[in-house]
């Protein structure tokens, strides 16, 4: 049973979801609590962001024990109470595997670091001076800055991808591997699911330990992250990474009906990489952040669907257009001059038509936007960092609007990030129940793809249209369907002859005379396949 080919998956940020004991922290019984929101919703799987024993450096994605709850969210008696829940509700349960990077206070680091002939001297990447002092390479961190740090213990450098308080397992050592598929097992044996696996190109380095090249691309300034300013050829993206997608298969192949989907952190041929890391007996599916960006065009999401499907015609993506590490979509297209309202409910219809696995940002179903904080509201080390760059991670990530109330109803304390008016008035309970709002929307289109398996999984044609205008068909004949959209904020018409009958949810769309009328930011659905457009 491949339940997840086409499937539809909530990502929960466990921090801002739901705080059932008042610390003003989301916490497990919360989301718990609140799973029959996701349910109601139509979605088929929940992806619990790191919930795991951490210092929150960064906010959970440095794991100091990969096997237990951090006491701010809870137990593991709470997290088999999630899943029992989730079960119970139709739900599939992914939970985050971060594998590339431990926190520094993990006992195997602290270890590690005390001496070069420990038992787990070599389960991180230590690498001695240059004759000058310098670090070994060129390579940088994301989180800013040169990857390797000095530790005055070993007096070696030890390698960190991200920030320094996360430094990097050793992959090319067995026992590592080893051990990660041990931990694997002890969650697939609690009930999970599935993984979605952070940062999943980055587990190998260059033995070499070779310089990165400058980007091919030419910068006419520098950037306010540097990270973007070099082709990472050996820092990450290593062939060996492969291998370890393979054992990860397998390790999911021991167990019924469960899934991976990985992170591709890559902004060089991101889709192609996508499709290679989904080649039969690999990951079940992976999603990078190409749509993620700030482009909005016809043009766009058809080369990007398209080079996907033409590349890795056996592999599956999973497409999202946002999630917890960029500004909210609502946001980010915001320039296009559309209402927010009609602009929220056209992306939301338009990501759930694509051809391949889908994952919603918690508040998308809002048609939520990024919240505006001051340098003093952040507890992100990246939008510290580089302030005042809209990295938007902090922005993004403030807590779920179930109501109007204080706090929208997220705390009875006062929240780890501020739930400001533009936030509080898209809310959960202000949107149930009203035709043509946001939220009804999304649970209208997600049953509309539910109950139409074409949209799931039928391949795609598309349409040779001139902006703003993006159409195409899934499936083929009279089990297939036409979808029509109009990307930007003015009418526009387009010719249309054989299209079959109106189908689904839709908004300003109108056909007389063969002629098809699009409102600002339309969309609509059509039965058959053998219509002419254009």
């Amino acid at each position: 049973m491949e339940w997840w080919r086409g499937a539809v998956t909530y990502q929960v940020y466990p921090r801002s979801f739901q705080d059932d004991n008042g610390d003003g922290i989301g916490d497990l019984k919360g989301i718990t609590r609140r799973l029959d929101h996701i349910a109601a919703l139509g979605c088929d799987a929940v992806w619990l962001s790191p919930f795991f024993t951490s210092p929150m450096r960064d906010m959970g994605y440095d794991v100091a024990d990969y096997r237990n709850v951090d006491p701010v969210f809870g137990t593991l008696q709470d997290f088999d109470d999630l899943v029992a829940r989730a079960h119970e509700l139709g739900l599939k349960v992914i939970i985050d595997q971060v594998l590339n990077h431990s926190s520094d206070k993990h006992p195997y680091f602290q270890e590690s670091r005390a001496s070069r002939d420990n038992p787990k001297a070599d389960w991180y990447v230590w690498v001695d001076p240059n004759h000058d002092g310098t670090p070994p390479n060129n390579w940088l961190s994301v989180f800013g800055g040169s990857a390797w740090t000095w530790d005055a213990r070993r007096k070696q450098y030890y390698l960190h991808n991200f920030l320094a308080e996360q430094p990097d397992l050793n992959f090319h050592n067995p026992a590592v591997v080893d051990w990660h598929e041990e931990t694997l097992r002890f969650w697939l044996d609690r009930g999970v699911d599935g993984f979605r696996f952070d940062t999943v190109n980055y587990f190998y380095h260059d033995r070499l330990l070779r310089n990165d090249a400058a980007d091919y691309r030419v910068k006419t300034q520098p950037e306010g992250n540097p990270y973007g300013m070099q082709y990472h050829l050996f820092s990450k993206n290593q062939p060996e990474n492969l291998g370890w997608m393979e054992r990860i298969r397998r390790i999911m192949d021991d167990y019924d009906d469960r899934a991976t989907v990985g992170e591709m952190g890559e902004s060089h041929h991101a889709i192609r990489m996508m499709g290679e890391y989904t080649a039969p007996g690999r990951l079940h599916q992976c999603y990078s952040f190409e749509m993620m960006g700030y482009e909005y065009s016809a043009a766009f999401f058809r080369s990007r669907i398209a080079e996907f499907f033409a590349d890795a015609p056996e592999g599956w993506p999973m497409w999202a257009f946002s999630n917890h590490d960029v500004v909210r979509q609502a946001t980010r297209w915001a320039r296009h001059g559309a209402s927010q309202d009609a602009l929220s409910r056209q992306a939301g219809v338009l990501l759930l038509s694509f051809q391949g696995s889908i994952c919603l940002w918690e508040g998308e179903e809002l048609g939520q936007t990024d919240t505006e904080l001051a340098l003093e509201e952040l507890t992100d080390p990246q939008g510290i960092t580089f302030w005042p760059e809209p990295i938007g991670r902090d922005n993004t990530r403030t807590p779920m609007v179930w109501d109007g109330s204080v706090n929208g109803g997220f705390t009875t304390g006062t929240p780890w990030l501020p739930v400001k008016a533009p936030q509080l008035a898209r809310n959960v309970a202000s949107q149930t129940g009203v035709a043509g709002s946001v939220l009804e929307t999304y649970r209208e289109m997600l049953a509309f793809r539910r109950a139409h398996a074409v949209l799931r999984t039928g391949a795609t044609r598309f349409f040779d249209l001139a902006e703003p205008v993006l159409a195409f068909t899934r499936g083929e004949g009279k089990e297939g369907m036409t979808c029509l959209f109009n990307l930007s904020p003015e009418p526009v018409t387009v010719a249309a002859r054989g299209l079959g009958a109106a189908l689904g949810p839709a908004q300003a769309v109108g056909l007389e005379a063969g002629t098809l009328t699009l409102g600002p930011n339309a969309y609509g659905f059509f039965a058959g396949t053998a219509a002419e457009i254009g």
